[in-house]
């Protein structure tokens, strides 16, 4: 018995000994990691945390598109300077929303001069977010920059995502970049209630009469590993966002909008697109203000 009573308070006094051993941190999230991809010639795409940019590369000098965000800036410009040494001439924003473009502090730093359509500057004056660096100067319906022996052009195809979306295009490379407007593989994002139906279509069917063979996305995404896609994308996308335009027109004409036709539409051919389960709802819902409420 004293041998028993020995060791359980031997176990007693040993056991707070071990309750008291520090538990491991656990391993620090790694930071994201940015990857550059060659779209053409002098044409590269910038992935960060599952949204991309394009930049193109002169011997003359550099032109960015959308900084996206602060994490990604610095990574952004790292990446840009492992492939040329040259000055990073202008940053150009896409259209105003924050997530594509509040990284700019560190071209701003290198020299660059920011662009965007002149619709995004009041827009971004109102806001006032300060992480966006202010424009430096606003496009119409088209400027082109000139770097060196490359020309890009900024175009401005109407309203559709938003009331400001440029189209980044290096007709010499045949390639283009558009964030957000032009899915790949996809649907709308949402319900998208700042956007302008009837001016959506008519910009993909101008965009369509460009001549170029790829298209830069604004987001990576598993299902398009190439970061790009092609003029039969577009095509693809027009004619889901038609039907969808249609089957709303019918569900309306029903009755059905608002309440029932974002949970009754269904579009069963688009099935494989990305998001169809989560943004088809959102995408009838936003429809539906088109055919009830006569809002664009």
């Amino acid at each position: 018995m004293r041998i028993v009573t020995f060791m359980m308070a031997l176990a007693l006094t040993q056991a707070p000994a071990f309750a008291q051993q520090p538990t491991p941190a656990p391993a620090a999230a790694a930071a994201p990691a940015g990857v550059v991809k060659p779209v053409a010639e002098g044409v590269y795409l910038f992935e960060f945390a599952g949204y991309q940019s394009m930049f193109v590369i002169d011997p003359a000098g550099v032109v960015i598109t959308d900084p996206i965000s602060p994490a990604a800036a610095p990574v952004y410009l790292a990446e840009v300077r492992k492939l040329t040494s040259a000055p990073i001439k202008y940053v150009v924003y896409s259209h105003h929303h924050f997530d594509h473009i509040a990284g700019g502090a560190p071209f701003k730093q290198a020299g660059a001069v920011f662009l965007a359509h002149r619709n995004a500057k009041p827009q971004l004056e109102r806001l006032k977010n300060p992480a966006v660096v202010p424009i430096d100067q606003t496009v119409d319906e088209s400027k082109t920059l000139t770097v060196g022996r490359t020309k890009v052009e900024l175009l401005y195809l109407g309203r559709n995502h938003s009331d400001n979306s440029l189209v980044v295009y290096v007709p010499a490379r045949k390639v283009i970049y558009a964030a957000d407007w032009l899915p790949v593989g996809e649907l709308i994002w949402r319900n998208v209630f700042d956007s302008y139906i009837d001016e959506w279509f008519e910009g993909i069917d101008r965009v369509l009469a460009l001549d170029w063979d790829k298209l830069v996305v604004g987001h990576a995404r598993a299902h398009n590993p190439k970061g790009w896609g092609t003029k039969d994308d577009v095509r693809a996308f027009k004619a889901y966002f038609t039907d969808l335009k249609e089957a709303v027109r019918v569900a309306y004409l029903q009755g059905l909008c608002p309440n029932r036709a974002p949970n009754e539409v269904k579009l069963p051919k688009y099935a494989q697109l990305f998001e169809y389960e989560e943004f088809l709802p959102m995408n009838v819902d936003r429809m539906c203000l088109y055919w009830r409420n006569g809002w664009q």
